[in-house]
């Protein structure tokens, strides 16, 4: 059974950084791409970044320069470094196994619990 765990949200300023953590279990993570989505309230769920099980990566617009995301397989785990975020940026993030091919990634049916991110003076 896939299990999926995100921490690392919080309450942040305008301007500050915050990085997101999603351990994975219960599967072979190194085969899988990952996917980070954020949901605002009232808001659909939306992709923020991907990266493919070669190390791959994609970023939605809205976030490209400002959010890396990365893996570290022999921990399991998967990252998203948010740097000058802004209050637009508010939103429950999500974790996500699915599959990453001709730079598209297609989420599977496994997601995280969700972290809060809140960024706010």
């Amino acid at each position: 059974q896939v299990q999926l765990v995100e921490s690392g949200g919080g309450l942040v300023q305008p301007g500050g950084s915050l990085r997101l953590s999603c351990a994975a279990s219960g599967s072979i993570f190194s085969i899988y791409a990952m996917g980070w989505y954020r949901q605002a309230p009232g808001k659909q769920r939306e992709l923020v970044a991907a990266i493919s099980a070669g190390g791959s990566t994609l970023y939605a617009d809205t976030v490209k320069g400002r959010f890396t995301i990365s893996r570290d397989n022999a921990k399991n785990t998967v990252y998203l470094q948010m740097n000058s975020l802004k209050p637009e940026d508010t939103a429950v993030y999500y974790c996500n196994r699915g599959r990453y091919y001709s730079s598209s990634y297609y989420p599977s049916d496994y997601w995280g619990q969700g972290t809060q991110v809140t960024v706010s003076s």
